[in-house]
């Protein structure tokens, strides 16, 4: 079973494109993973203008939400954190994690991290992900980038996160919204070496049939 395995932490911030977490949750459920989920306060906003929807603050319930976003899948284990626990689990090295994965990730956050900032709990544990030398993963969604914006991202990069933009393909040939965004979550999940999302992957170029 793996939710009796380390957890996995997600945190969500208020960029567009929520959705991203949304089906990550979903996968990392439904193969049983545990996730230790923390949301920034700016996501409440970003969700209720993207869905109309009042995303509740308490964690119990939070967690019954998320769930029913991600089709109601009752698999793995999922706990969320609010935003200002910053005694939370998650906010210590003591805290075995297989790292984190923050997805999408506004270029504000990017910006805190990277200054080493830990004004909530997402970004510190983030910090803690880094001084740990544990996987962290950033997926900003921006565009265009600022000459700012690519200098924080390196600062990441040199500090040892891993940098995955939101950029989805077409060459597995996607039907689907939730195809291309599936594409972007199973290639952020092959950093941690999660394969738990259907994907057809990159096979080379096909010989010429011949008669």
């Amino acid at each position: 079973m793996r939710t009796t395995d380390r957890p996995l932490i997600l945190g969500i911030t208020g960029a567009s494109g929520l959705i991203y977490a949304v089906q990550a949750l979903k996968h990392l459920l439904a193969a049983d993973y545990a996730v230790e989920l923390v949301a920034s306060k700016s996501t409440h906003l970003v969700w209720q203008a993207e869905q109309s929807q009042r995303m509740p603050v308490e964690p119990v319930q939070q967690e019954a939400f998320w769930r029913e976003q991600a089709g109601g899948v009752t698999g793995g284990k999922l706990r969320c954190h609010p935003w200002g626990d910053v005694g939370a689990t998650i906010a210590s090295g003591s805290f075995r994690t297989l790292g984190m994965v923050v997805m999408p990730c506004s270029m504000s956050t990017v910006a805190k991290i990277a200054a080493g900032l830990s004004s909530d709990l997402l970004e510190r544990a983030a910090d803690v992900q880094l001084k740990e030398k544990r996987p962290l993963i950033v997926v900003p969604r921006e565009t265009p980038f600022s000459l700012i914006h690519l200098r924080n991202l390196t600062t990441l990069a040199e500090a040892g996160a891993q940098i995955v933009p939101a950029i989805p393909a077409w060459y597995h040939n996607p039907q689907t919204i939730a195809d291309l965004v599936d594409f972007v979550v199973a290639r952020v999940l092959d950093q941690l070496d999660i394969d738990c999302v259907p994907l057809r992957r990159w096979q080379g170029h096909l010989e010429e049939t011949r008669e």
